[in-house]
Formats: C-alpha cells, structure tokens, sequence
C-alpha cells in the first residue's frame, strides 16, 4: 500500500462545520463545495484564490453543475436548482416534504446527466433516509431504501457500474447500471472498511479507482473495487474528513474538505485545519464530473 506523504495547500482557510460536496465545474475552472449546517454554497476560484459565499436559508447537502448554467442543489426542502448571477434558488421537488425530520445530504449526477442524491435523519438515525434520483425531465424516484447516512456515489468509467455509501454500514455498495434508463440492480458489496472511522464523500480517478473520505479516519483512502482491497492512503491533518475531488486544469488537483461538528475546544486546538479546504498534488488524475441535464 502506498502511504502519501504530502502536507496540503490551505487554499480556503475556514471553520466549516460540516464541509461537504466537493466537485469541479470544468467549464468554469472552479471549485464548488458547501457547509451544511451554515447554509452556504462556495464558489472557490483558484486564478484569484477568492471564495464566493452564497446563503441559501437551509441546509445544503452537495452541489453539481448544471449543463444549462447555474447549479444544482440537494436541500433540507430537497432538490432545487442555484442561479449564480442572482442567487435566486429554485426548488424542483421534495420526495420527503412529509419527513420534516429529514434532510439531504451527499450526492452527484450520473453520466446520462441525472442527479442523485440521498437522504438522513438530522442525527444520523437509523433507516430513516433514502436514495432519490432526479432525472432530466424533473421526476424523483426512490432508488435505494432504506438508508442510513446517504453518502458518497460515483460511476465507473464504463458506466454500467453504480457504487455508494451508506456511512453507518461501513461499506462500498455497487449495482449494475443502466445508462438509458438509470435502472438499478445486482447489489452487491465491493469493499469494507476494516480500518479507524467511517466511510463518507467518494471521488474516481482516471483508473476507476476510489478515494473515499474517512470521517473519524484522519485521512482519505484508495481503493481498487475490483478486489477490495486499499491501495494507497492519504493522511489528512484533521479527524473528520467528508468530501474528496479531483480538479484544476490537467484534473490533478485533489481537494479535500473536513468537518468541525461535534469536536471539542481541545479537540479543535490540535487540528488547525479542520473545516479549511485544501489541496494536494498526488500525481494521480481525475475525470470530468457529470453536470445535470435537465
């Protein structure tokens, strides 16, 4: 296994408290990423190192391009749609408006340009969630129940495979996936987490491997899903790690981003980082996320 030794770049110096969402607009050259629990949407651009901060009056899970402009957002009230020029969002759906106990939380789109994304409880209880997916033409339909903690989802780069995390379950999940119809089937579980914290954001790199986040793990971790096995691990200078992404020009950027929720004053004082988001250079490449097309 191999073991990275790198010290980040602190591009965004932040006490998030649950940083989240990570992923890198192509098409702009930028980094968007979100605090939960602050309601804010980011807008980092590395060519002037600002970070643009957008409050959208809830809790905000993850965030995906949109093919048409603007972004896509997964909501306390759930999906809904970012216009960035005036900030004005846009709900397109709650499958769970009856379940005010819910929120969303991570998600991506897939490579037909649908947007997936699940569900939790607030404090994470048990079955309570589930995982929702928006196709183009606006309809919601349930995927994937029940869940826990709906997290990290990714696609191979053949696309008929679908993976994802259910971080109380500890595992990677994959299915057979339709791209046509974005069918889902033939659960099966690819890899375990054997090891100190718990499964969370999820990322692909050019050789369909995945870098998953390990929150309580001090780091983020590569995986081969075809064997199960970890192949490399990347340490991180704080606990609680949520979201991981490949970006900049050449894709060979990976942001990292961290949570502070629920640690302590002294816990805070040994992790100076916890919450910023930061960067490394790993010499491994990313692919293009996919925008939503609808």
């Amino acid at each position: 296994m191999k073991e990275y030794k790198e010290d980040p770049e602190v591009v965004v110096e932040k006490r998030s408290i649950v940083g989240e969402g990570s992923i890198w607009d192509t098409k702009t050259q930028k980094l968007y990423w979100v605090d939960i629990l602050s309601n804010h949407v980011y807008i980092y651009d590395p060519k002037t190192n600002k970070n643009r901060t957008i409050d959208v009056c809830q809790f905000v899970g993850t965030i995906v391009s949109r093919v048409s402009g603007g972004v896509m957002l997964a909501l306390h009230n759930g999906f809904a749609s970012l216009d960035l020029d005036t900030e004005k969002v846009t709900a397109f759906g709650d499958p769970e408006r009856f379940v005010p106990a819910n929120r969303f939380n991570d998600g991506k789109c897939d490579p037909a340009g649908r947007f997936w994304a699940g569900t939790m409880e607030f404090f994470g209880e048990k079955d309570k969630g589930a995982l929702y997916c928006l196709d183009t033409d606006k309809a919601i339909s349930k995927k994937v129940s029940p869940v826990s903690i709906s997290n990290g989802i990714v696609w191979s780069l053949d696309h008929k495979t679908m993976y994802y995390i259910d971080t109380p379950v500890d595992n990677v999940r994959a299915w057979d996936y339709d791209i046509d119809t974005g069918n889902i089937k033939n659960e099966r579980v690819v890899i375990k987490n054997s090891g100190e914290g718990h499964f969370d954001g999820m990322t692909i790199d050019e050789e369909g491997m995945l870098w998953i986040a390990v929150f309580g793990g001090w780091g983020v971790k590569r995986y081969n899903p075809h064997t199960g096995k970890i192949i490399a691990n990347l340490p991180i200078p704080a606990n609680s790690i949520t979201s991981c992404a490949f970006g900049g020009i050449n894709l060979d950027d990976f942001y990292v981003t961290s949570a502070t929720y629920n640690l302590e004053d002294t816990e805070l004082e040994k992790q100076p980082l916890a919450g910023s988001l930061l960067k490394y250079n790993l010499n491994v490449r990313g692919v293009p996320a996919y925008e939503y097309a609808g």
